[in-house]
């Protein structure tokens, strides 16, 4: 009977370890998927908090920037989905007092002819004194070497101004921005400039957008100390596709849920300095699906993916509605397509939480 239990008892134990090695294997084949997924997905957002989101794709890394209003900071990332991991530097911290010491908004980073430069908007501390700087760093990587302030981007008039953003169409350097007509908050416009090198504007500026459709023009401001109501087109950015040139923008309050983008398009052999040559779409291309619970979409920018078959929209949305213009807008990026016209398609924003396929060749 000894030897009977001894043997009902080995065959037993074999059985539970076979059935927990089995066990075992199903988990580890479980954690391995669940692993190898999360090395091929990303979810938005990208960062918890992180308005206007700029990158730039340069030899192999993503050099990203987003509006923090007290200085300015630089990600460098192989991998523009891993933010949160990514190596990062304060570059640039204002002086205490001056011109361009307050409420730093909107850095972009560009790499033109052979060094690297940041464009800002900032203020004295007062909103009337918005106005666009330079900086200029002539490391091979910008987040060595020094940035220097090459100076205030003085743009034609010189009224309030920001959001600039450039770009080179036909052997020319273009600047476009934010800006008002004259001296008093009612509209801000989108205007455009030639550059005759990466620091200085030349000849005169052109509106080629002032905000005018109904969806553009949510901006009651509700606050006693400042103006009622202000339209709104800003965070210009440009597309260049199938020898069209398109132009997407931010339009009605960044306060309102209604914050969206609209579209411009020009033909790519288009006088861009005339304002008849720019079509403006009648309806929004990208605004805030309430279904999926992000509001306010907008002041976007865009990238390829590293093996630069893909494109992309990075963009800052909120969470819920009626966050307004504060810390809750964070960084989101998707994917996006083109239509038979050769327009972008932009789809509609995803939800927090789902599943994104990383941008391919990563």
């Amino acid at each position: 009977m000894l030897n009977l239990s001894y043997e009902f008892s080995k065959i037993i134990s074999m059985k539970i370890r076979k059935s927990f090695l089995g066990c075992m294997m199903f988990f580890g084949i479980l954690i391995n998927a669940v692993f190898a997924q999360s090395l091929n997905t990303f979810t938005n957002p990208l960062l918890p908090a992180g308005a206007d989101p700029w990158c730039v794709y340069k030899e192999g890394f993503y050099y990203y920037t987003n509006t923090t209003g007290r200085n300015i900071t630089i990600w460098k990332t192989n991998n523009i989905a891993r933010l949160q991991s990514a190596e990062k530097k304060v570059v640039f911290t204002p002086p205490a007092t001056g011109p361009y010491s307050k409420e730093l908004w909107a850095p972009e980073i560009h790499f033109l002819q052979g060094k690297w430069y940041i464009y800002f908007a900032a203020d004295s501390g007062k909103n009337i004194d918005h106005r666009l700087w330079v900086l200029e760093n002539s490391s091979i990587d910008p987040l060595q070497g020094d940035w220097v302030m090459k100076g205030k981007l003085t743009t034609p008039d010189d009224k309030w101004s920001i959001d600039g953003s450039l770009f080179e169409h036909k052997k020319q350097l273009y600047i476009i921005w934010s800006g008002w007509q004259g001296d008093v908050n009612e509209s801000q416009n989108i205007y455009i400039a030639k550059m005759s090198n990466p620091w200085t504007v030349t000849g005169k500026r052109t509106k080629i957008s002032t905000p005018e459709l109904t969806w553009e023009t949510h901006g009651d401001l509700n606050n006693p100390n400042d103006v009622a109501h202000v339209n709104v087109n800003e965070g210009p950015e440009v597309l260049v596709h199938n020898n069209k040139v398109f132009l997407i923008y931010s339009a009605s309050g960044c306060w309102t849920d209604f914050y969206a983008l609209g579209m411009l398009s020009a033909k790519g052999n288009a006088n861009l300095m005339d304002a008849a040559s720019w079509t403006k779409a009648p309806q929004p291309v990208f605004k805030q699906s309430i279904e999926n619970s992000v509001f306010a979409p907008g002041h976007n920018s865009f990238f390829k993916s590293p093996d630069g078959k893909e494109d992309y929209i990075l963009y800052h949305a909120n969470a819920k509605a009626g966050q307004g213009c504060g810390g809750f807008r964070s960084p989101r990026a998707q994917k996006f397509t083109w239509n038979k016209d050769g327009s972008p398609n932009f789809g509609i924003p995803f939800k927090e939480g789902e599943q994104l396929h990383l941008p391919s060749g990563n």
